[in-house]
């Protein structure tokens, strides 16, 4: 709970270098876009640099809906609005206080 609470801040806060610690070397990430199954960011660096992205990015803001953190495991119901306005899910899992995986999943336009 305490690293998807750091990771939600992180993009709340739009303070992206706080999400430096957070992912594992071994992080693989699946995006919600492009159709048909999003992009895949494998790796500390990639996951990183992606999440930054979207953390410091001006004309997009996440409200997150709702957290469930179930051991290492966390679905959590997000939003997202801006250039385009639209609702997702991420299943996610930590490991050792790191995030290893991330798969998002949305209702797109």
């Amino acid at each position: 709970a305490t690293v998807i609470d750091q990771f939600h801040s992180a993009f709340l806060e739009r303070a992206p270098d706080k999400l430096d610690e957070l992912v594992a070397a071994d992080c693989v990430m699946e995006g919600v876009g492009p159709a048909p199954d999003g992009n895949v960011w494998a790796g500390y660096d990639e996951c990183l640099a992606g999440w930054q992205g979207l953390a410091s990015d001006p004309t997009i803001r996440f409200e997150h809906e709702q957290v469930d953190v179930y051991g290492d495991r966390a679905i959590i119901r997000w939003r997202l609005t801006g250039a385009q306005d639209f609702r997702g899910v991420t299943l996610m899992r930590v490991q050792d206080g790191k995030i290893v995986e991330a798969l998002g999943y949305a209702k797109r336009p």
